[in-house]
């Protein structure tokens, strides 16, 4: 194992063999392994696996060998905050754009949500019978960038209104003019790495 390690370009000094190693399960049958970050011990593993040769028996009579692995996301991302790695300026919100219906008929925002998803945006309907200004919260919470509101008034007109949640200004206009211009602002918001290049 050592050997195929040096064989992979891995200095000697990027691991260590400890033979008191044991996971948690009792699948594992062969090499185990644990990885850790040397800056921070204290949140444990963030990779660890092994080898197991008789796991799929128990779904198949075939023999499957195999090997795998199991990554701690949650520890990661910790990890990435507190060295300031992350990119706040990258889109990592659930949704582009909630839509928020002001009337008790949601045809019609099912109808816009379509069109919109159809152009590439990523859209949530606002469907619970809440006070307007928790359905607001609800964007601003989850980093929502754009909310748009079906009233009475932009039904009538064939209109929508377009919230900015980052400057607060807000438009009507046509729903084809404002998916286009949704369009192009989602586009830059998610161009550039979630994670910063460290610079040497």
């Amino acid at each position: 194992m050592k050997r195929h390690l040096a064989g992979l370009g891995v200095p000697d000094s990027h691991f260590k063999i400890d033979l008191s190693i044991a996971r948690g399960l009792d699948y594992y049958t062969g090499t185990v392994y644990e990885t850790y970050l040397t800056d921070y011990p204290q949140v444990g593993a963030v990779c660890s696996g092994g080898r197991y040769d008789n796991l799929a028996e128990y779904y198949t009579e075939r023999s499957l060998p195999g090997v795998g692995i199991s990554i701690g996301l949650t520890r990661l991302f910790y990890i990435l905050q507190e060295q300031g790695l992350l990119n706040d300026d990258v889109l990592t919100a659930p949704a582009d754009v909630l839509i928020i219906p002001m009337t008790d008929d949601l045809s019609h925002a099912v109808s816009l949500a379509t069109a919109m998803r159809n152009s590439g945006l990523r859209v949530q309907v606002y469907g619970e019978n809440k006070k307007f200004k928790v359905k607001v919260s609800y964007a601003d919470k989850l980093g929502i960038p754009f909310v748009v509101f079906l009233g009475e008034d932009e039904l009538a007109k064939g209109m929508i209104t377009v919230k900015d949640m980052s400057s607060g200004d807000q438009t009507t206009a046509s729903a084809g003019l404002l998916i286009a211009g949704l369009s192009e602002k989602i586009k830059a918001l998610r161009s550039g790495a979630p994670i910063k290049e460290v610079k040497s």
